[in-house]
């Protein structure tokens, strides 16, 4: 990723802590981009017996991951960086694994969602502890918002193929 510009800002976080949390923002701007379009991938190719129910929240998922999106890049610009959201950056930076482009049926979408916000939610938790660490509350504190938006959709997600185990 290229190294950011960082813009003035009457913000009190000292410039390289500002510079470090960018870094870390953007990475997770490039995870939210590839967790949207992830789900529309989900979304639109998803067939069987569940479509309807598991079409909806595939696009619940997506349109939660823009507001992910849109929360990080804005906070980045907060701190004096530069937000790198374009497709191409994301698919290149996303730490997301590939979403697997010739499945069509709910239980395997299911689980392929499933991976991709475990995965995220796990980046997000770090992020939150690295932030923490680098004494910027508010980066923490808006990673802590977005976990708790990604572990309610990973509830939804994993419930449809969930089952009793005894």
């Amino acid at each position: 990723m290229a190294t950011a510009t960082m813009h003035r800002t009457k913000n009190d976080l000292p410039e390289e802590l500002r510079a470090q949390v960018i870094e870390i923002l953007n990475k997770r701007l490039a995870d939210s981009i590839d967790l949207q379009y992830q789900a529309k991938q989900a979304h639109w190719n998803v067939k069987g017996e569940q479509f309807r129910a598991l079409h909806e929240l595939f696009d619940e998922v997506a349109t939660a991951a823009i507001a992910y999106t849109d929360l990080i890049a804005e906070r980045v610009t907060q701190l004096g960086g530069t937000a790198y959201g374009t497709v191409r950056v994301a698919a290149s930076n996303s730490s997301l694994n590939e979403y697997p482009l010739e499945i069509f049926d709910g239980h395997s979408h299911v689980e392929a969602v499933s991976n991709a916000l475990s995965t995220y939610a796990a980046n997000i938790r770090r992020d939150i502890d690295r932030t923490t660490e680098l004494q910027d509350a508010g980066t923490a504190d808006l990673f802590t918002e977005i976990v708790r938006g990604v572990d309610k959709n990973l509830w939804f997600v994993e419930a449809h193929n969930q089952v009793r185990n005894d």
